[in-house]
């Protein structure tokens, strides 16, 4: 009996031996780690460092991305070495434009002037456009909506009818409006810092494909490619890589960061599909020309008063220079800014408010950005010595305030018109016009005269004004000759008998 009592005392004692050592070791192991250099639980501690705290709370807080049904969605993904963060934060900007346009056939005898009810058909087409602000402002290029009855604006699954606020052929931009509030308006890039390599992605619709995205390098900036045939064109594209198909046409070239940095506008191409080439409006003209419009109804054009062209090694030659850089002055216009500042044709100008001018298309991007009655400093040269000027920019009637377009609309004639302004009209060598700015089904598509016609004369009579105009063309009978110049500047007449 004392033998089993004192070997269940050794096994107690052996028991309260075994945990106090036990207690002891793990006392001591956690006194290291504490004292040790090597911070192996470093995590919990850097949670309560002020750094790190920053670093949470930001995500925490990150920009909630959209999700199919248009409502707020998971957190965007964190930056990382692939594209999935702009992706993400930008594909929910990006919409799907569908426009219808009634067209009717062709004009076969003159008979059919008389008639309101001409066969037609109705054309659908699509292209794509990006949410500019939150209540509803979207912008797109102009040739997507060219000659649109209608438009539709589909984000999301959502459907709404969009009416155009203006239009802008000079850029090929157009600013629509939706009623709606809270849409994902897409974060503003400048262009300006865009680098030529630096990886770009474009986002749109193409072939009816919602919220594509393709990725690429900027391939050169400032190109000019002679696609905008208006007389004022600001050509200054970002080019790309990045695929754009037809009906990525209005949508967002943006950066690494999901920033919009240009409006998707152009592609060259022999099969009317993506072959390497892909052009972009700049989001820093994309930004002008959309605030004009949204506060003017229409871009302020700031006018040098003169042309410039690229500086060839054939014009070099024949001013006598070997210098390259800058662009030439080819003409200047009576009473510009220009003129008044005394530069004359042949000039060469290096230098617009100590920025470099190597191109055309740089030195209409540098305007672009200003407004009338904005002042340039500029720097040029002549018969080899460097001299300094100051141009006042003028608004498109010459004069230095802000002007604001008026658009006269007969509906009988189905048209809208506009007096030919001064700058334009220097430009064209004629002293006067009324220009036909949108063509709706009436009168005057039934005449076959197009958009950008200017009307100069009819029977032989000067046109003034868009009201002279309506009057002439409502009352007149018997024989008819319309003269004037079309948007390209090619004089010609079209001849009736009414």
């Amino acid at each position: 009996m004392s033998r089993i009592f004192i070997v269940i005392l050794v096994s107690f004692l052996s028991g309260l031996g075994g945990a106090y050592f036990y207690h002891q070791i793990l006392e001591f192991n956690v006194n290291a780690l504490k004292d040790s250099d090597v911070k192996t639980i470093s995590y919990s501690e850097n949670l309560s460092s002020s750094h790190n705290e920053g670093a949470v709370l930001e995500e925490i807080n990150a920009p909630f991305n959209y999700n199919s049904r248009g409502v707020i969605g998971n957190p965007l993904p964190p930056m990382n070495d692939d594209f999935t963060f702009a992706s993400a934060k930008s594909t929910p900007s990006v919409v799907y434009i569908k426009t219808k346009s009634n067209v009717s056939y062709r004009r076969r005898s003159w008979m059919e002037l008389f008639f309101d009810d001409l066969p037609s058909q109705v054309t659908v087409s699509s292209g794509s456009g990006v949410i500019y602000t939150d209540d509803g402002y979207i912008v797109t290029n102009s040739h997507v909506i060219d000659d649109a009855d209608q438009i539709e604006v589909i984000h999301h699954k959502r459907s709404y009818e969009a009416q155009i606020v203006g239009v802008d052929p000079s850029t090929d931009l157009a600013v629509l409006k939706v009623e709606g509030k809270g849409l994902p308006n897409i974060t503003l890039g400048n262009s300006s810092d865009l680098q030529v390599g630096e990886w770009v992605l474009a986002v749109g619709n193409p072939f009816n494909l919602t919220s594509t995205v393709t990725a690429g390098i900027v391939s050169a900036k400032g190109r000019e490619i002679n696609i905008l045939k208006t007389n004022f064109p600001i050509e200054s594209f970002i080019q790309t890589d990045a695929a754009i198909n037809p009906g990525n046409s209005g949508g967002a070239l943006v950066n690494r960061n999901g920033d919009l940095v240009g409006i998707n506008t152009a592609i060259l191409s022999r099969t009317g599909s993506y072959a390497g080439y892909g052009f972009a409006v700049p989001a820093d003209i994309v930004r002008k020309v959309v605030d004009d419009i949204i506060e003017y109804g229409e871009v302020q054009k700031a006018f040098f008063g003169g042309d410039v062209a690229d500086l060839t090694p054939e014009i070099a030659r024949k001013l006598k220079t070997d210098d390259l850089s800058g662009v030439v002055v080819t003409a200047v216009q009576n009473n510009s800014g220009a003129g008044e500042a005394g530069l004359l044709q042949g000039d060469i100008i290096e230098e617009v408010d100590g920025r470099y001018v190597n191109s055309r298309s740089d030195f209409e991007e540098l305007l672009s950005y200003m407004y009338p009655g904005d002042e340039i400093q500029v720097a040029y040269r002549r018969n080899g010595k460097r001299y300094q000027a100051k141009v006042q920019l003028t608004n498109r009637n010459g004069t230095l305030g802000i002007s604001r377009r008026e658009i006269f609309h007969d509906n009988d004639l189905g048209a809208d018109f506009e007096t030919v302004s001064k700058v334009e009209r220097d430009l064209l060598k004629i002293n006067n016009g009324v220009k036909i700015t949108r063509v709706s089904d009436g009168f005057i598509k039934r005449l076959g005269i197009e958009e950008g016609f200017i009307i100069t004369a009819i029977n032989n009579r000067a046109i003034e004004n868009p009201a002279e105009l309506a009057e002439i063309l409502t009352n007149i009978k018997g024989r008819v000759k319309i003269e004037g110049l079309n948007n390209r500047g090619v004089r010609g007449y079209y001849s009736y008998y009414f």
